[in-house]
């Protein structure tokens, strides 16, 4: 260990570990089905804790998949992405494990409180469907890469972020807010969750090499590095037309606005299928996650505070 490790605040290091870049698509996912609900009903406390106990689940995710890929060997020199804590020395085992468990006490207690914020909403059957969901998503959160078999190395890394930052967080934020979910909610719930699989694409498209000599199975090494980028176009453009259709559905002319925000995915899709590195995807990684929390920001405030 280097004296520059030695001397970095223990406070830096865990916040580095927690990778906050990662959370504006947990909060975009939980603001989007907040703002499609807020004309119907808005509760602030469910809100609130709606986004605190998705940024718990998110930080969990990132705490599991850092001692996860440290243990399976996936996090080598190799590696393009940003620097593991568990990797480099600067927490060890011991303390990642703490950490994780200190942070999935965390998220059950916060989901608690958030169900019995929202009883009045979705009563006690609803709370106990939406408990079950909870629990599976800790799980899920640890079991990504920090359990003996997996499922990010199994290609299974796309279902699960589709799954739960796209169906669980708009359609389950918006049930909270109004104990019901009208069928057109799911579109933009699964736009949103191709949006977010689009982001660990293009993760998984910079680690194409490193991962496919660490059995590290994701989409991009199973389908190969062409058809990678066109898989992320798909996963680009499909949910524009869902977000507009949603909009056409209800009466509301943003969906004009949905098509000419589209230019940032457009973007986008465009240098990840020009580059050649693995460093340049660094960058369109970010910026892609800045587009989509920009996006929903202005999609959502729309059904939210635009029109009658």
């Amino acid at each position: 260990m280097t004296e520059e490790i030695k001397r970095k605040p223990r406070i830096a290091v865990w916040i580095s570990a927690f990778r906050l870049h990662t959370l504006p698509l947990a909060i975009a996912s939980i603001a989007l089905g907040t703002l499609l609900a807020y004309r119907d009903h808005f509760k602030a406390s469910i809100a609130v804790f709606s986004f605190i106990t998705a940024v718990l689940l998110q930080i969990l995710s990132n705490l599991a998949n850092d001692y996860g890929d440290t243990k399976h060997g996936a996090d080598t020199e190799a590696r393009v992405g940003p620097k593991r804590m568990v990797h480099s020395g600067e927490i060890n085992n011991k303390q990642i494990k703490t950490g994780i468990a200190f942070v999935m006490i965390l998220s059950l207690m916060s989901g608690i409180i958030l169900l019995c914020t929202s009883l009045d909403n979705i009563g006690y059957s609803g709370a106990m469907i939406l408990f079950a969901i909870g629990i599976v998503a800790i799980v899920a959160a640890v079991a990504y890469t920090a359990t003996p078999k997996p499922y990010g190395y199994m290609g299974l890394g796309d279902i699960s972020v589709f799954l739960f930052f796209g169906i669980v967080a708009v359609v389950g934020s918006y049930y909270l807010q109004t104990g019901s979910v009208p069928s057109a909610v799911w579109l933009p719930a699964i736009g949103m969750g191709m949006l977010c699989t689009a982001v660990l694409n293009i993760n998984n498209i910079r680690d194409i090499e490193s991962d496919s000599q660490t059995n590290k199975n994701t989409i991009p090494v199973k389908i190969g590095l062409k058809n990678a980028k066109i898989y992320h176009w798909i996963l680009l453009m499909v949910p524009v037309l869902l977000f507009a259709t949603y909009s056409a559905l209800n009466g509301k002319s943003n969906w004009l606005l949905t098509i000419s925000l589209c230019f940032l995915f457009i973007r986008n899709g465009w240098d990840v299928s020009k580059s050649d590195k693995p460093a340049d995807l660094a960058p369109l990684l970010k910026n892609l996650s800045i587009s989509i929390f920009v996006f929903i920001l202005f999609y959502g405030q729309c059904f939210a505070f635009w029109g009658n």
